[in-house]
């Protein structure tokens, strides 16, 4: 009993909650193409409720020092993630047909937010050229 109740004080800290990874074909895209991939999540120590998968596609200029959003992608649910559970939920993304500027660098940002309000992160950069 003691440990159950260990369990779920640690998962709401963050420490030992799910985990989502975005699953990337490849690193180098061209500007306007279709992305395909997927999300992983991991269950942690306990069952957790999840809430959401937002995943921002993000553009840094190191230069001017500014992160620019350039569109995002939302997905609702309500549904449970058991301990040790791994899922694969699909990741559709229609990249901007605009050339892609110099000296940018672009990141998915990823946030799995649960019903507590905790949230795990990833973020993986891309190159569009």
């Amino acid at each position: 009993m003691h440990s159950l109740i260990l369990r779920k004080s640690m998962s709401l800290l963050g420490i030992g909650s799910a985990k989502i990874d975005l699953i990337l074909p490849k690193e180098i895209y061209y500007p306007g193409e279709s992305i395909q991939a997927y999300f992983l999540i991991k269950g942690g120590t306990i069952k957790q409720q999840m809430k959401r998968i937002e995943c921002d596609l993000v553009m840094f200029d190191y230069v001017k020092g500014t992160e620019t959003v350039i569109d995002t992608t939302m997905i609702l649910s309500s549904r449970d993630i058991a301990a040790e559970e791994v899922n694969e939920i699909p990741f559709f993304f229609q990249l901007p047909a605009f050339p892609s500027p110099k000296g940018m660098d672009y990141q998915f940002k990823t946030r799995l937010t649960f019903d507590k309000g905790m949230a795990s992160k990833d973020s993986d950069l891309i190159q569009i050229i």
